[in-house]
């Protein structure tokens, strides 16, 4: 089934409300330069996808949020329900709003709604507009690119990690309503993820300090995860180093 969430009209004709036990809301638009698009995609999408589902017998509504939504809260960023901050970003403020939103729903209706709140997710296929895959592809044609400087702290989590923290999200009832951060709670540098990759790989050249930082550069971004491991019983398992390694041997194939 093929739907645009930010349709209403579309999405109650394609949609059956009660035919779902589950919905994983990873919908949005990805280049966050278009605004409106953003903000469609992001918030109204998840505003008309959760009313569509509020009567129903769903039995969980999971929100994937994102850590922009922390805006100028400093890390290690611990969940909380204020959600007053003020955000860098339009991406940033669609996904608190989204927060805000159904943690009113899960406040007025019982809503079983969770938020997992997630930091930088990597691993094989990834769109190769983000750091990881850019890094990986450069290396592999051993060319020599540019970087910023790299000091950036951020947090690194593997697909399969997140997959799993969404699996035991779905039937523990005991985090409706909750703010749960996802990562790994161990931040690299960006120069030192670079240098690891092409260490990894073998290859490329990067040149740092080539890059300017943005004026609204956050410097550090990474969580504490105290909370999914004591309500989720999750925690990250795949290393930096391995899960590199994985995703550099498939961009290796995606390339042949």
């Amino acid at each position: 089934m093929i739907g645009d969430i930010s349709k209403k009209k579309k999405l109650i004709k394609i949609i059956k409300p009660n035919s779902y036990d589950y919905v994983v809301n990873l919908a949005g638009y990805v280049d966050h330069s278009y605004k409106k698009k953003t903000i469609n995609s992001h918030y109204n999408g998840c505003k008309n996808l959760s009313l569509l589902f509020l009567n129903s017998k769903i039995k969980k509504f999971v929100q994937i949020g994102s850590s922009l939504e922390y805006g100028k809260i400093r890390s290690p960023q611990i969940e909380n329900k204020l959600n007053n901050q003020k955000t860098f970003s339009v991406y940033g403020n669609a996904k608190l709003q989204s927060t805000k939103f159904l943690l009113n729903l899960n406040k007025k209706f019982n809503f079983p709604t969770t938020i997992l709140r997630l930091y930088l997710v990597y691993g094989p296929a990834q769109d190769t507009n983000r750091v990881v895959p850019i890094t990986i592809f450069n290396a592999i044609k051993d060319n020599n690119f540019d970087c910023s400087n790299g000091t950036q702290l951020r947090d690194f989590l593997f697909i399969d990690d997140l997959i799993k923290a969404i699996i035991k999200t779905l039937n523990n009832k005991k985090v409706n309503g909750e703010i749960i951060n996802i990562g790994t709670g161990k931040p690299i540098k960006i120069k030192d993820l670079i240098i690891k990759i092409c260490d990894l790989v073998g290859l490329g050249k990067p040149e740092f300090g080539k890059i300017s930082l943005r004026k609204d550069e956050i410097k550090r971004l990474y969580p504490k995860i105290l909370k999914s491991k004591k309500l989720l019983n999750w925690k990250s398992n795949v290393s930096l180093e391995k899960g590199l390694a994985t995703t550099i041997k498939y961009f290796k194939s995606y390339k042949d």
